[in-house]
């Protein structure tokens, strides 16, 4: 007769839990080299990133730019506000249409910035008829804006230069505008 074969529980456990105790232990050491490859990314990224930053022991760079030093290759700007606001007005396709803008001057010296104030009416002229000499429906996209403040800068440093002899602005800023 054939013998039948039996397994013994030693045999089953040879043949059944080690597979299974291999896979585990692969999906495991699979995890772990997963969490110590990001581990050392993380940790790599953050070591070159914060490598170049030097500190100060009295102060760092953020401490000195919040109490309003400047860094040493540049000033900190400084804004001045026109106010009022100009308005002015356009006759577009028959119809009466108004435009508002609220100005800033950006500058980095504040002497500079104080000798244009003294110009302050000749500045608020020009810019009054620059403004009022604008086509209402270009205004009414963001590239005739944009165009519209590189004008707007180019005439106060233009009379900057004019009126001090020195360019005291830096950029011209629009606060606020409403076509209507």
């Amino acid at each position: 007769m054939a013998k039948k074969e039996e397994k013994t529980p030693a045999a089953a456990d040879a043949e059944g839990k080690p597979a299974g105790k291999s896979k585990l232990k692969l999906i495991i050491l699979i995890v772990v080299g997963l969490l110590l490859v990001i581990g050392l990314s993380v940790g790599g990224a953050m070591f070159f990133l914060h490598k170049g930053e030097k500190k100060d022991d009295a102060k760092t760079e953020e401490h000195a730019v919040a109490e309003g030093e400047a860094k040493p290759g540049k000033q900190v700007a400084i804004y001045e506000v026109l106010a009022p606001a100009f308005v002015v007005n356009f006759n577009y396709k028959g119809r009466q249409r108004y435009m508002q803008v609220s100005v800033a001057l950006m500058g980095r010296n504040k002497a500079e910035l104080d000798a244009l104030h003294e110009h302050m009416p000749v500045l608020r002229n020009n810019l009054v008829m620059l403004f009022s000499g604008q086509d209402f429906e270009a205004l009414s996209t963001p590239v005739g804006k944009e165009m519209l403040r590189q004008q707007t800068t180019a005439s106060v440093q233009a009379l900057a230069q004019k009126e001090t002899g020195k360019l005291a602005v830096e950029q011209v800023l629009f606060t606020n505008i409403v076509l209507q």
